[in-house]
């Protein structure tokens, strides 16, 4: 246009199914830079799915509220004088006025700036001001309430959609996504500690997702925190012991495994053994006590990797962070990191936990510090007419792995270091863009055969 003004390209179905092809591992990069595919990604996936919004323990009174957000909508997520969590758009009914500008605090009701409209914990309105003389006592505050969101929790953690027609929570976490959330629950009881750390990387939302099925980078991009004696490459890497489990929807792990032999030889420790054993940290996330087997099932307390639940919630190998990738544009991201720690684990402990994790990820986190870099080169190069022509190749492994199909129906592939994660995220992804509900997606979506993958 002649102000400069970007137009967005209306994607057809065909258009978007062909824009990753499995068969090869190309994937076209307009994904990582197109306009009109980020919006088409605000309704089709982040308005569809459920958004990780909180852990209960960062809301633990009436009137405690955070600010958080589904895509680019932004909510409220407050506990109301019930004891229940509601997820309310926002923006002020009358004027589309933000009633929050706080990212947190606790209040026994919101009040909108503008023009003073008052709304309950749960979103009813409770007062307009001049209802009887402007309003002539016509307006029907009942139907002007704050649009609220769909929400359930697991294990303490409490997601919303804006999906009527969304599966529960339960069933859309399948088994990867509750080994996951297992994963972080493993020693017991948990409690978000230090804040949430924030900080925005010019790359976009799904280049800082596949990255963490993404063993093949470590050795190259985290080199200088190996030559510092920051970590071991060796000892976590386990090249030729990768797993991944491939989730419904796109939830995917990937990473180490834990050998069979290895993980026989756990099964047979007492709790007491595997406490002792583990009190040095790194031993930590293979020594996690029997209950674990309950919470993330036989195959899953197997993993070292990183879960991720589509779209956007990456929760670390130890389970001692979580981070949102969200979406702000097709070029940038916010990070948000959630430090978890086992409510009973002894002050010291706590203080030691929060320390490497900041030191791990997160703004100050020396890994973090390497990714940020590559992905936000990765994204530029989408830009460029020449340079997006060109894709990307995700190939590795492509026809040397098999799924192999587990007792409880997890699917899983076991070998090398390979990219079969990002293969099934991008194809989740491009399912999720050419439905037009859920309906549609549950028609065509269906987990990966047991075979050649």
């Amino acid at each position: 246009m002649a102000d400069g003004t970007q137009v967005a390209h209306a994607w057809t179905k065909a258009e978007i199914l062909s824009l990753f092809d499995p068969a090869t591992g190309k994937l076209d990069r307009r994904v990582l830079s197109d306009e009109g595919i980020y919006q088409l990604e605000l309704e089709r996936i982040f308005a569809r799915g459920w958004n990780f919004m909180c852990h209960e323990s960062q809301l633990k009174g009436p009137g405690d509220y955070l600010i958080s957000y589904i895509g680019e909508d932004q909510v409220i997520v407050v506990r109301d004088e019930e004891g229940g969590i509601n997820v309310l758009l926002n923006t002020c009914r009358h004027r589309g006025n933000a009633l929050c500008r706080a990212e947190q605090g606790r209040a026994k009701s919101f009040v909108c700036s503008y023009h003073g409209w008052n709304y309950a914990l749960d979103g009813r309105l409770i007062g307009v001001p001049g209802q009887k003389t402007y309003y002539h006592d016509e307006l029907d505050r009942s139907r002007l309430g704050l649009a609220r969101a769909r929400v359930e929790n697991y294990l303490g953690f409490y997601f919303a959609t804006l999906a009527d027609d969304a599966p529960p929570l339960y069933d859309y976490l399948g088994d990867v996504g509750r080994t996951g959330l297992g994963m972080v629950c493993a020693h017991g009881d948990v409690e978000v500690v230090a804040g949430v750390q924030k900080n925005i990387v010019d790359c976009n939302w799904k280049i800082a997702v596949d990255n963490l099925f993404d063993w093949y980078h470590v050795p190259y991009s985290h080199v200088s925190a190996h030559t510092a004696g920051f970590f071991d490459i060796a000892a976590i890497l386990h090249p030729k012991n990768q797993m991944v489990m491939l989730g419904e929807w796109g939830h995917a792990i990937g990473g180490p495994a834990i050998p069979r032999e290895m993980q026989a030889q756990i099964d047979a420790m007492s709790d007491e053994q595997r406490e002792a054993a583990s009190r040095a940290i790194e031993n930590s996330p293979r020594l996690r006590p029997r209950q674990a087997t309950e919470l993330m099932g036989p195959i899953g307390v197997r993993s070292q990797g990183h879960p991720n639940i589509f779209p956007n919630l990456w929760i670390t190998l130890d389970g001692a962070q979580l981070c949102l990738r969200l979406p702000r544009g097709p070029s940038a991201t916010e990070l948000w990191w959630f430090t978890v720690v086992p409510k009973a684990a002894p002050p010291a402990l706590k203080r030691r936990l929060v320390s490497m994790a900041t030191h791990f990820f997160g703004p100050a986190g020396l890994l973090e510090q390497d990714d940020g870099e590559n992905w936000s080169q990765s994204t530029r190069a989408a830009r460029g007419v020449a340079s997006r022509s060109l894709g990307q190749h995700l190939s590795m492994g492509l026809g040397h792995g098999e799924v192999v199909v587990g007792a409880n129906d997890e699917r899983f592939v076991e070998g090398l270091v390979s990219e079969h994660g990002q293969r099934w995220l991008y194809r989740a992804w491009t399912e999720w863009m050419a439905a037009h509900d859920w309906a549609d997606l549950e028609a065509n979506h269906s987990p990966p055969p047991a075979g050649v993958i």
